[in-house]
């Protein structure tokens, strides 16, 4: 195998691991929000914000591609490759985690303000936990960046 063959693989899995853990948490996110829309029709634009937030792992991935893509090339050495493939799985795995979970919290914020209760910025707040991991393996992948 040749170390791009590597990277790339990295780079697969940071890309789709991240955007799956996205899909799943936006639709953990709009399933809550069609049922809260039951409920309380007024709220559409709270729910709507709660449920793209999860979506930010999957852009996170794929700019971790953008930033390393540089170092694709054809004589890729092994070093190279081995730090993007553990950068693409880290980025990949944390980002699907978090985007899952995030999309948990999100889903239960949208159904409390379906029943009547003022908790967006509550939500908010704590649907961002779940994102800072996110945001400390997207800044891992840049600082891996930085010393290749």
């Amino acid at each position: 195998m040749e170390p791009i063959v590597l990277a790339y693989i990295g780079i697969g899995l940071m890309i789709g691991l991240a955007g799956i853990g996205s899909a799943f948490g936006v639709s953990m996110g709009g399933n809550a929000s069609v049922g809260a829309m039951k409920k309380n029709d007024e709220a559409f634009g709270n729910y709507l914000v709660l449920s793209a937030l999860p979506g930010t792992q999957g852009l996170y991935g794929f700019m971790g591609y953008f930033i390393l893509s540089g170092f694709l090339v054809p004589d890729i050495t092994w070093t190279t490759a081995a730090a993007i493939f553990g950068a693409g799985l880290a980025l990949g795995f944390v980002g699907l985690l978090s985007a899952i979970r995030q999309g948990q919290v999100c889903a239960n914020g949208i159904a409390a303000i379906g029943s009547g209760y003022n908790v967006f910025g509550s939500t908010l707040i704590l649907a961002v936990f779940p994102e800072l991991y996110a945001i400390v393996a997207f800044a891992a992948t840049f600082l891996i960046m930085g010393s290749l």
